[in-house]
């Protein structure tokens, strides 16, 4: 079945309402997407996205459809109620709408985010979010994290900004060997032509998005979105003044991070800190085996010297 032909689903909120408008009066006015989106000045791919409510609506669009389709202001009503909504999937839609992004920028300040997860990275994370699953929920939740990654690869691929707290990087998920090899696959991403990672260093303090984790998805053709995640909850963001304010918000938080340079030395020197055979002193407990763990990593180096020494030490 075409896109163009795809069944729409009025009741699910207002967003696909306004979508199921706008192409039950396109098509009674025998107007065509490209048509349509002539006269509206916005593309046909844009236009489709709005009628199946898989797209943002621009704030000007809903006026300028009123106006071609002779609505009589419906759209732009519409469009009042539906900027506030909470969308309903707002997972699958964050998701769909990350495998259109051409552009991905992603705060992470507690665990790696999951486009750059190692499966046993994440199989670790999936394992301690939920004590009692089986093997199988297991292996099904990392198999679908890793199928996202796929993403990456494409042609052409989305340009991928992280941004880091240095926390991330010292947090042993999974214990030393699952972080080394994690660590080691982040590497390559710090400074490469399809994607950066910085690093907010510890000693910078405190800033607007601790506690919780940023996604902005960003595209050629139509407004950007916003996820933001605390521990429990997500909330979609699509209103254009509310994602502005997130990507400014992420733009200064840039400015606090350290250089690909100096952050890809932070990298390594998290490797570098991470014991290569742990053996737990009988007698001390959970927490005393990890301060004597913190105890052995020893202090970061932060000139950057640390890239070269590691890359001299794999030749």
């Amino acid at each position: 079945m075409s896109a163009k032909s795809k069944p729409l689903t009025p009741e699910r909120s207002t967003r696909h309402l306004f979508g199921y408008r706008l192409r039950e009066l396109r098509q009674r006015a025998g107007m065509s997407l490209e048509a349509l989106a002539r006269v509206v000045n916005s593309s046909s791919s844009q236009v489709q996205r709005i009628e199946t409510a898989e797209g943002t609506i621009p704030p000007d669009l809903p006026a300028k459809f009123d106006i071609a389709l002779g609505a009589d202001g419906v759209f732009s009503l519409l469009y009042l109620i539906a900027r506030h909504e909470v969308h309903p999937d707002k997972y699958r839609r964050m998701m769909e709408l990350e495998a259109q992004a051409q552009g991905i920028k992603q705060y992470a300040g507690q665990v790696l985010p999951g486009l750059v997860q190692t499966e046993d990275y994440a199989r670790a994370l999936f394992r301690v979010s939920n004590p009692q699953a089986t093997s199988a929920w297991i292996e099904e939740k990392v198999d679908a994290r890793m199928g996202r990654q796929e993403l990456l690869h494409a042609d052409p691929a989305p340009y991928l900004s992280i941004l880091l707290d240095e926390a991330v990087l010292r947090r042993p998920i999974g214990g030393p060997e699952v972080m080394r090899r994690q660590l080691a696959t982040l590497l390559p991403l710090a400074d490469s032509p399809n994607s950066v990672v910085q690093v907010i260093p510890n000693n910078h303090g405190e800033h607007p998005f601790l506690g919780g984790s940023l996604k902005l998805l960003e595209f050629a053709d139509g407004p950007s979105a916003a996820y933001e995640e605390g521990f429990r909850t997500g909330t979609l963001v699509e209103e254009a003044e509310s994602v502005d304010s997130l990507r400014r918000a992420f733009d200064l938080m840039r400015s606090y991070a350290l250089s690909p340079t100096l952050s890809s030395a932070m990298i390594i020197s998290a490797m570098e800190a991470l014991p290569h055979e742990y053996q737990p002193r009988p007698g001390l407990g959970g927490v005393a085996q990890e301060q004597l763990q913190q105890r052995r990593r020893g202090r970061l180096r932060r000139d950057g010297t640390g890239v070269h020494q590691w890359r001299r030490s794999r030749a």
